[in-house]
């Protein structure tokens, strides 16, 4: 949709599982369904965000959220306009990686126009309440357009088409189906495509009338597969590539940035919004997820989402790309082959990580269900929780490959670089190599400098370790839980 003057979202609030506390609104100990509808007004209206992804993955898709969210909170929504004051943005499935999944996507991009119906009667004029989607795994420019013309010309194209010759059109029956265009917002999780976000972006924009495109790049995922080093370099080139695609075809694009609360998924909570800020200034929106949002004290909540609001994008110096993707490179070797090792250990703990949402989790990409041997690996949110949860910071793993050089490129490349590893080791324990393979105690490098451990972790982890050892699995769930009480994120 062409927009001359964007007011475009600065904290995107999001559904990702990851907290320990409950909110309180919840009526059950894995959210779903309504209280979805209820964490999105939250979200608008307590936490000031102005913007709610709504995801259609792996659960029922709700086609009437629009509905509900206007006719159970009409005093907000009549002063305030969903589409324009605060928005609602579909994550979708993506039929090119999500076979089982992919007719989802039609039925929410089918929703779109009954959502506009509702939001019509609402307001009493056109207010298109969502005209964003986001595909997630975007891997081409076709991937994109098929989403955006499978919408201009098949959910919208069909108005005109008469039932049958000489008969009346399916907008002359059912009403006119808008908007008549929706904007793609595609998610770069890998790094193949991350680093070339700017070429499949280039190539969808062009020929289209648009002035202004979101980006979504991954922190999670690219974490998850390549190591915390690798994403938040691979994130830095793709910001800088976009950028320059940016300045030489004349569309503004805004990149969107999606960081959790543990350091390995971004390090974005209460406390670190100005050390997140000063890593990423070229970002205009950043994701705020469930531990961010339930695990702080609110006051601390909304003061760091009012400093997320009120700071403007801005260039930053360019780094030697060139050099990024030699550590990269080194880097992503090792961590899988430290991680294929440690995969049997961190299902085992994985699988006592509380859900927290009613959902199946989306595919990753450490392949799309791939193997390692005959072990499958958890998704991020779970595996974080089972490295911590044994004392072991997944940040540090695949970094005993780096020299001392490439150690100071790090900390020129990546400012926070000693910030977030020192936060990390903060919960690490020695104990853990007691229950490690010896491939993986080798390829540890456990001397960071100074930081302070918290004790109180770990003592529960030293708990964990010790009914692994003696296979006594009743007390792991509690201990995991209490354990990332004190670290405010599940994983």
């Amino acid at each position: 949709m062409k927009n001359s003057t964007p007011k475009i979202p600065r904290i995107m609030s999001t559904q990702h599982p990851d907290n320990v506390q409950h909110p309180f609104f919840a009526e059950n100990q894995d959210m779903s369904g309504d209280d979805e509808i209820q964490e999105a007004y939250y979200a608008y209206t307590h936490l000031g965000c102005d913007e709610q992804m709504w995801d259609c993955e792996g659960k029922e898709v709700d086609s009437f959220v629009v509905r509900k969210l206007l006719t159970k909170y009409e005093h907000f929504f009549k002063n305030t306009r969903l589409g324009e004051d605060v928005r609602l943005t579909l994550r979708v499935p993506n039929p090119d990686v999500e076979k089982n999944e992919a007719k989802v996507l039609v039925e929410a991009l089918e929703s779109i126009p009954r959502s506009c119906d509702a939001a019509n009667l609402f307001y009493g004029s056109d207010s298109p309440p969502i005209y964003e989607v986001i595909l997630p795994m975007t891997m081409s420019a076709e991937s994109l357009n098929r989403v955006y013309y499978y919408y201009k010309d098949f959910v919208v194209g069909k108005q005109k088409t008469p039932f049958y010759k000489g008969d009346i059109t399916i907008s002359d029956w059912i009403g006119e189906f808008k908007p008549k265009e929706i904007n793609v917002i595609p998610l770069f999780e890998d790094r193949e495509h991350m680093l070339e976000a700017h070429t499949i972006m280039r190539q969808y924009l062009e020929g289209k009338d648009i002035e202004h495109q979101r980006v979504f790049i991954a922190r999670s995922d690219p974490a998850m597969n390549y190591g915390m080093v690798s994403a938040i370099l691979c994130n830095k080139i793709a910001l800088q590539r976009l950028n320059r695609l940016s300045n030489e075809i004349g569309v503004k694009i805004y990149p969107i940035l999606g960081a959790g609360s543990a350091p390995f998924r971004g390090h974005l909570a209460p406390g670190t919004v100005d050390w997140v800020l000063n890593e990423y200034p070229d970002v205009q929106t950043f994701t705020i997820q469930s531990a961010f949002k339930y695990d702080y004290p609110v006051p601390e909540v909304l003061a760091a989402v009012n400093k997320l609001k009120n700071f403007k994008m801005s260039a930053r110096e360019e780094i030697d790309e060139g050099r990024c993707l030699e550590i990269v490179d080194k880097v992503s070797v090792e961590y899988r082959e430290v991680v294929e090792k440690l995969a049997p250990l961190i299902n085992q703990v994985a699988a006592f990580v509380p859900k927290r949402r009613m959902r199946k989790l989306h595919v990753g990409l450490f392949g799309y269900a791939r193997s390692v041997g005959e072990t499958a690996l958890p998704r991020v949110i779970s595996f974080c929780a089972a490295c911590y949860s044994i004392g072991l910071p997944p940040e540090v793993l695949g970094l005993k490959c780096l020299s001392s050089y490439d150690l100071r490129c790090m900390e020129d490349m990546h400012v926070n670089f000693l910030f977030d590893i020192q936060t990390a080791m903060s919960f690490y324990n020695e104990e853990v190599l007691g229950i490690l393979p010896d491939e993986v105690k080798s390829k540890l490098r456990m001397e960071w400098g100074a930081y302070d451990v918290n004790e109180e972790h770990r003592e529960i982890t030293s708990r964990i370790i010790r009914a692994i050892k003696d296979k006594d699995h009743s007390t792991i769930q509690k201990d995991l839980v209490e354990a990332a009480q004190i670290r405010k994120f599940l994983g």
